[in-house]
C-alpha cells in the first residue's frame, strides 16, 4: 500500500521516478522497488518523499502492516 500511494502521489505531481529519486537523493531503482512493494523505506525517506510530493505523511503510513 505504501508503494502504491507513493506512485499515485508521484504521478499526481507529474514527476517521473527519475525526478523523484533525484530530489530524494536515492536511485531510480530504489523508487521503483518501493513503488512495487519490494523494498520498505526507512521513515526518514518516507518523510522526505512526503515533503517533496507535498503530501501529509499519514497518506503513506495508513494501512502499513505491523511487521514492517
Amino acid at each position: 500500500m505504501l508503494g502504491k500511494n507513493i506512485k499515485i502521489e508521484r504521478i499526481r505531481n507529474d514527476l517521473s521516478q527519475e525526478q523523484l529519486a533525484e530530489k530524494a537523493g536515492v536511485s531510480t531503482r530504489t523508487i521503483s522497488l518501493i513503488e512495487n512493494g519490494l523494498q520498505h523505506p526507512k521513515l526518514f525517506l518516507i518523510v522526505k518523499i512526503s515533503k517533496i510530493l507535498n503530501v501529509d505523511i499519514n497518506v503513506f503510513l495508513e494501512n502499513i502492516p505491523s511487521d514492517v
